[in-house]
């Protein structure tokens, strides 16, 4: 089977920039590619602009090597991979522009043999379309060129180590095309790799992020009744999960992140009649922001008529995740823009992943709690944790943080 020397890695992001490094260490010569000048100039100065562990290391050595060089155009390749946004419009019905639009810029370099892969999240035959688009531009190519969806399967905060680690689906558009992205794959991952058709990868992939979403709903669901009945969901979920078969999640403030919050629309978009859990699902993990951001507001106006004055109230986190600075589909940064917007208390905002942010004004954690009468926690960084505790103070705990056991 044939070993791939270049790569072309379209998009570096939370994706695209560690995949591009991985391949880049196995000594394939990658050429990353970005629309945003300053991600560039960043990652040819062997540095990176996002948090995660490991990551500003091995650029910077890949850097160095010469296996790894970003540029905001793609050049020729023998493997071309897309790992870039795939947002949802109104209506949630998901929005391939950005997929296309990198398609498109490839389009001119790719030559028969050549390997092409969609690793962005997409709705079911997205693959397809995309090899369609390739051939209505370059009929030649039809039968000479191997596409392919491999999705990946990673968690902010270990990436590195789960690009390498973690099992991956390889779905190709026939088989020929299966086997030639298994063999890209293995000079790179360490883990098993599962090939099928791409349509199976493409729901394999969105079906994955349902399930999680669909157990946090229950969760999230759990908190809910549980303020309502008084009990300590933290306490109840440990309780519950030491039956043999029960492993009940975390609620949190809602769900965020680009993949558990995007994904099971993609379903519901092509399969609505169907898709009726992961649609309810859905629903309730979105409530859970909206009833958290009711908790606060009706807490800050029992504490003005305790305190007399305007309450002084504490954000703690903006994060989709904890110890992390991804503010994708943030339910914290949405609750934080809900509450500063309706301007009901004066807020302290902390962060301590994220050094500036438009339209915050960001305070170090510490100063945030020691100021507050009220004190919010959206996200459980391992931080707050540390905050000692004040029984004077207020708290809204919708992550955990104070849940010690």
């Amino acid at each position: 089977m044939k070993q791939y020397e270049s790569a072309v890695m379209m998009g570096l992001g939370y994706i695209g920039l560690p995949t591009a490094a991985l391949m880049a260490k196995k000594k394939i010569k990658v050429l990353g590619v970005d629309i945003n000048p300053a991600v560039v100039e960043t990652v040819n100065r062997g540095e990176i602009h996002i948090v995660e562990p490991e990551l500003d290391g091995l650029v910077h050595h890949v850097i160095e090597k010469g296996y790894l060089r970003a540029s905001t155009q793609p050049a020729a390749a023998d493997v071309f991979l897309i790992a870039v946004p795939t947002p949802f419009q109104e209506n949630h019905v998901p929005d391939l522009r950005f997929v296309e639009a990198a398609t498109r810029m490839v389009i001119p370099l790719l030559q028969p043999g050549n390997l092409f892969i969609i690793e962005s999240t997409s709705p079911v035959g997205t693959t397809e379309k995309m090899a369609a688009l390739v051939y209505q531009e370059r009929p030649e190519l039809q039968g000479h060129l191997y596409v392919a969806y491999c999705p990946e399967r990673v968690l902010p905060g270990n990436v590195i180590y789960e690009l390498e680690h973690n099992d991956r689906v390889i779905g190709g558009i026939d088989e020929a095309s299966a086997q030639q992205a298994l063999a890209f794959y293995r000079q790179f991952v360490k883990a098993e790799l599962h090939p099928t058709n791409a349509r199976t990868a493409e729901m394999c992939k969105l079906v994955e992020n349902a399930f999680r979403d669909t157990n946090i709903a229950f969760a999230n669901e759990l908190s809910m009744i549980c303020d309502r009945a008084g009990i300590n969901v933290w306490e109840l979920i440990r309780l519950a999960n030491r039956h043999p078969r029960v492993n009940i999640l975390r609620p949190g403030a809602g769900v965020g992140g680009h993949c558990i919050a995007v994904d099971p629309w993609f379903i519901v978009a092509d399969f609505p009649e169907e898709a009726q859990i992961i649609r309810k699902a859905r629903e309730i993990n979105t409530y859970k922001t909206e009833w958290a951001i009711e908790k606060v507001s009706n807490a800050i106006l029992r504490l003005h008529q305790t305190l007399q004055r305007r309450a002084r109230v504490a954000i703690m986190g903006l994060a989709f995740k904890p110890d992390i600075d991804d503010l994708r589909e943030s339910p914290a940064l949405y609750i934080a823009q809900r509450l500063l917007a309706a301007g009901e208390a004066d807020f302290l905002v902390a962060e301590p992943h994220v050094q500036q942010l438009a339209g915050f004004t960001l305070v170090p954690y510490p100063e945030a709690y020691a100021q507050a009468d009220l004190v919010v926690f959206l996200v459980a960084h391992k931080q707050f944790r540390l905050l000692p505790a004040q029984p004077d103070k207020q708290v809204l705990d919708f992550c955990g943080v104070r849940d010690t056991q």
